[in-house]
């Protein structure tokens, strides 16, 4: 059997993980003792998690996250103050599927932007959309797409993301565009998708951050409401020379 042929036209139809598949089964005897099907099936497999594994690379692409971060690779051990059994339940994803919401909260350097992106990484690897954004990147960007005409589609965007990631958040208070921006975006998201949000400040301080009673009323019920909630405390972490995952 001419198998270069076959193997050449598994390329060009974009097959690519069977076509590795059969070129490893064409130079090892070893698969000589299976039957046609049991091949195949080998063959099938093989492209299907070529797939998982590209479709996961370019979820992690496009969720551009600030550090490379796993939950596997949390240290429970260093006290912060962090509820392991809450963290490896949210590893699970299931606040996801049911448009919950999470928030994190704590001092500089405790891991609050390592564990926000490890749970966005676990979101990609179990199928989710994710995209990390620092709440200052995020204002300056809404604000150069109502300059050129692309606000409203880029709420959209956000709108359709599984998890929204904002991290330093409340960094400055918000100006009365930005609070209405936040506003748009948790709209739109409210129990439809997920929102995570870390941030120096617990949450008994962000009406002040935001800086106006109603529209702090109306963007902390839309996030709050049904949100799991991790607070951290402790020295940070950089000044003990401890990796951020720690």
């Amino acid at each position: 059997m001419l198998k270069q042929p076959t193997i050449d036209k598994l390329y060009e139809l974009r097959l690519f993980g069977m076509a590795k598949a059969l070129e490893e089964q064409d130079a090892s005897p070893k698969y000589e003792r299976l039957d046609f099907l049991d091949r195949l099936a080998l063959l099938v497999d093989r492209e299907s998690a070529e797939r998982d594994t590209n479709r996961l690379r370019l979820r992690l692409k496009q969720a551009k996250l600030r550090l490379t971060a796993t939950v596997e690779d949390v240290d429970f051990r260093h006290p912060r103050g962090l509820d392991k059994s809450l963290v490896l339940a949210l590893a699970g994803c299931r606040w996801i599927r049911e448009h919950h919401n999470v928030i994190i909260t704590g001092p500089t350097g405790v891991g609050k932007s390592y564990l926000a992106c490890a749970l966005a990484h676990k979101a990609c690897r179990e199928g989710f959309r994710a995209l990390y954004l620092r709440a200052p990147r995020l204002f300056d960007d809404l604000a150069l797409a109502k300059a050129d005409g692309r606000y409203r589609r880029v709420l959209a965007a956000y709108a359709r993301i599984d998890l929204l990631v904002i991290d330093d958040w409340g960094l400055a208070s918000l100006t009365e565009e930005q609070r209405r921006d936040v506003l748009e975006i948790l709209e739109d998201r409210h129990d439809l998708r997920s929102t995570l949000v870390a941030s120096q400040l617990p949450i008994e301080k962000w009406h002040k951050v935001i800086g106006d009673p109603t529209l702090g009323d109306a963007i902390l019920d839309r996030l709050v409401h049904n949100a799991h909630k991790l607070t951290l405390k402790g020295d940070s972490l950089r000044k003990k020379g401890k990796k951020m995952q720690s």
